[in-house]
């Protein structure tokens, strides 16, 4: 198949990040995947016969010198993916917690808006960035992380107003509880899940498809007329109430 445009997945070896990997492998994209252990990525990249850079994303230096790597035959999309679930009260939330929820999902986040802006910058192309619907609804136990994936929604308007000039779209997908790897310690007990499902207005919990789809339609040519959108893929969580 003919490659189309060039894509890179930050955070390219979890749950979502496969998914998306996967459906724009078979769409034709060229992709460049990212990830900070080089085993997984390795893998995946033989998998599907994408470029591999191993990744720690919050280091800024590291992550220029990626983004002139995965930009080297023009980059139409950056995707970042990389994230983690802190669910405990502020009051028991360690400062190094919180520091650590703070770099994994909004340092990361500004750190490759900062470097994809700078090789997108003569050209255009698009930015999508991962949310939460724990940032526009009050959930206990989810200050930390409502926190950063706040200043990942404010990033996305600052940097959407900053760069649209440029014809750079920079957009986020907000996600309600998803089933992946990462969210497994939580949905492993059928009392936990079944709760957790009834969180969600649609009564069930999110699958990687659900966010690839909607990552992919921003990426894609229908998607080209939005910028600054923070898009809910959550069941109804946010914005309606439980059946």
């Amino acid at each position: 198949m003919k490659h189309l445009k060039t894509i890179w997945i930050v955070g390219a070896t979890g749950g979502i990040g496969r998914e998306l990997t996967r459906r724009l492998s078979d769409s034709g994209y060229h992709l460049v995947l990212s990830a900070r252990s080089a085993g997984p990525l390795s893998e995946l990249a033989a998998t599907y016969d994408a470029s591999a850079i191993q990744l720690n994303a919050s280091d800024f230096d590291a992550t220029m010198d990626a983004a002139q790597e995965a930009s080297r035959d023009g980059l139409h999309a950056v995707v970042h993916l990389p994230g983690s679930i802190h669910l405990r009260p502020e009051h028991l939330t360690k400062e190094s917690d919180f520091d650590a929820v703070l770099s994994q999902n909004l340092k990361t986040a500004f750190s490759l808006v900062r470097a994809a802006s700078k090789v997108m910058y003569k050209d255009g192309g698009r930015i999508v960035l991962v949310s939460t619907a724990a940032a526009s609804i009050g959930m206990k136990n989810h200050g930390a992380i409502a926190a950063a994936k706040a200043g990942v929604e404010g990033l996305v308007r600052s940097a959407a107003a900053s760069y649209a000039a440029r014809g750079i779209c920079v957009n986020a997908v907000a996600p309600g509880m998803v089933d992946t790897p990462l969210s497994a310690p939580i949905l492993a007990s059928p009392e936990n899940r079944k709760v957790t499902e009834s969180m969600h207005p649609l009564g069930r919990v999110g699958l990687p498809a659900d966010v690839a789809a909607a990552i992919e339609w921003l990426i894609g040519a229908d998607g080209g007329w939005v910028t600054g959108a923070v898009i809910p893929v959550d069941g109804g969580l946010a914005n309606v109430l439980p059946r």
